[in-house]
């Protein structure tokens, strides 16, 4: 039951607690104690507007891969990557890399812009970064 929760809210978070309930076969209050429970166990984490990136201003979008320098702090690495502009999502990876970043910004002198900040944060190495031409789908529901 609580994964048909998850699964619907993850396709449409503003569904009311009735519309849930109608396709999961519950009361109304019941979905609401069983949502209440899995925010509070934080299965469920937030809920967030899904944006077109275009639409915004967003035109360019890049995958940078971290290099880390052998004497590296990842908390400062990680607090100087939180701080950067046009990080959208953050992963800390095994392999060559330290952490792969999704980048979105206006466009090319925008990206060069921030893979420059991202070289003078200290403990990174070097980046190595990948210019996304078209998103056929981005998460699961795509």
């Amino acid at each position: 039951m609580d994964r048909q929760l998850i699964d619907l809210l993850r396709a449409n978070g503003r569904a009311s607690y009735a519309e849930l309930a109608r396709q999961v076969g519950l009361s109304s209050p019941a979905v609401h104690e069983r949502v209440g429970k899995l925010e509070a166990a934080g299965v469920i984490s937030g809920y967030r507007a899904v944006i077109d990136p275009a639409a915004v201003g967003l035109h360019v979008t890049a995958l940078v891969g971290v290099i880390e320098s052998d004497s590296v702090d990842d908390t400062g690495v990680e607090e100087a990557l939180r701080a950067t502009p046009g990080i959208e999502d953050c992963w800390r990876v095994a392999g060559s890399e330290g952490y792969v970043l999704k980048v979105r910004v206006s466009d090319i002198p925008a990206l060069e812009a921030t893979i420059s900040a991202l070289n003078r944060i200290r403990g990174v190495a070097r980046t190595r970064t990948t210019v996304v031409l078209s998103t056929k789908w981005e998460g699961r529901d795509g």
